[in-house]
């Protein structure tokens, strides 16, 4: 077991956050990360980094299970694949296609882990698709004495439970819904006038499995990737020359640090994801927020948001416009209803960034709009107790899992009276 932890361990991905934790322990087995929970007056899960809020951090200990065998499980007749909660989705997807199974959706960033992603309410794009944490059917947590306990679909507390921000204990494996392996192709659209983009939104976002569009508040939609799912038994499909207008790109964008937009079919865990495992995007050079608003107020909440497009040109890398379907998990930020998210990547700018990111969420206030738990945001435990009616509830399940309030972070007592 390692401990201390290097000055790159505590920094996020983006070194836009130091962890004010004392120590960075990464156990080899469950049994080792029991024991550093049991001894430790305040502890707290850490994944892969990739939050940019302080959501994961810690005065105590911060427990990494990166060293923790990955110990995949795949049952296909039930439907399930066990793994250790700390694996990025990116090394388990291709042993689950070898095995003929596939997951229903993936983040754009395939090095994400399992249990950060799912503790966060990361997700993927697809309107009739849930979030990441949609697909948990169990997880294994343990608890602050060190003991393991499991929490099923179904009984008491589940919907509270799975997406927890590390507020329940240390999760050390998670038991996922699968699926038969499929084929997906990826085609780039663009570029797509504004005002015909928001005439056609709903359209646009169920042109295909997966649709991500992207934006800077121009004038125009710059670029659609619309990402089909091949039916099975069958090679490829026909797709349309257009997109309301907007010519397919023959060969998409020219990189290979993102995933093939040219139309060509290949695995869906190569697809699904903006980004190839192999690659490592823009590590550090950006900032990120994510709003998710009710899919009945998008268009005028879009329009919002471009009032302030002067103000956005200068700090903004681009924005992506996704769709996701609603679910009924407690603190999920697509509780009750689909949703838009306006997913923003800064400019590493912090202090202009921030001075306008409180603007744009005002401007969003509106629209009930929810921010990312792991991105940033300037709203105040006032606005998180409007947006999400059962805090209450989460509040109770935290108090019987975790009566010492052990595994409290700066993030749940700043912003969540926990």
């Amino acid at each position: 077991m390692s401990r201390g932890g290097s000055s790159q361990d505590r920094m996020n991905w983006a070194r836009s956050l130091r962890f004010s934790a004392r120590e960075i322990v990464e156990p080899t087995s469950f049994g080792e990360a029991a024991g550093v929970i049991a001894s430790a007056s305040r502890v707290h899960a850490l994944g892969t980094r990739h939050s940019f809020s302080d959501v994961a951090d810690t005065s105590g200990v911060l427990v990494s299970l990166r060293q923790v065998p990955t110990d995949l499980v795949i049952d296909g007749l039930a439907g399930t694949a066990v793994m250790s909660a700390a694996v990025p989705y990116g090394r388990v997807a291709p042993r689950l296609d070898e095995a003929g199974s596939a997951l229903h959706n993936a983040g754009s960033l395939p090095h994400i882990s399992v249990g950060g992603a799912v503790a966060t309410g990361t997700h993927g794009s697809g309107t009739a698709l849930g979030s990441l944490s949609t697909a948990v059917r169990a997880l294994e947590i343990l608890g602050p004495d060190g003991s393991l306990r499991t929490i099923e679909r179904g009984s008491e507390g589940f919907l509270g439970a799975v997406l927890h921000l590390g507020l329940l204990g240390v999760v050390t494996r998670v038991t996922l819904d699968i699926q038969p392996r499929y084929s997906m192709r990826q085609d780039a659209y663009g570029p797509m006038p504004w005002r015909t983009y928001l005439e056609n939104l709903d359209q646009v976002h169920r042109a295909g499995y997966s649709v991500s569009a992207f934006t800077t508040f121009d004038g125009a939609v710059s670029e659609v990737l619309v990402k089909s799912r091949i039916p099975e038994y069958e090679d490829d499909i026909d797709v349309e020359d257009d997109l309301f207008g907007s010519p397919r790109l023959p060969g998409g964008a020219d990189s290979e640090s993102v995933t093939a937009r040219d139309g060509s079919v290949g695995p869906w865990w190569d697809r699904l994801p903006h980004f190839p495992i192999a690659s490592t995007p823009s590590v550090g050079s950006e900032l990120q927020s994510e709003h998710f608003v009710p899919l009945r107020h998008a268009t005028a909440a879009l329009e919002a948001v471009r009032a302030h497009s002067a103000s956005l040109q200068p700090l903004l890398h681009v924005c992506e416009l996704r769709t996701m379907a609603g679910d009924e998990l407690w603190l999920s930020p697509t509780q009750g209803e689909d949703v838009l998210c306006v997913a923003f990547t800064w400019k590493k700018l912090a202090a202009p960034v921030l001075e306008l990111l409180s603007v744009i969420e005002r401007s969003l206030s509106p629209f009930e709009a929810r921010p990312h738990w792991g991105k940033l945001t300037s709203l105040g435990r006032d606005e998180f107790n409007e947006l999400y009616a059962r805090l209450p509830s989460f509040r109770r399940l935290v108090s019987e899992a975790d009566a010492d309030r052990k595994f409290v972070s700066p993030f749940s007592e700043r912003l969540l009276d926990i």
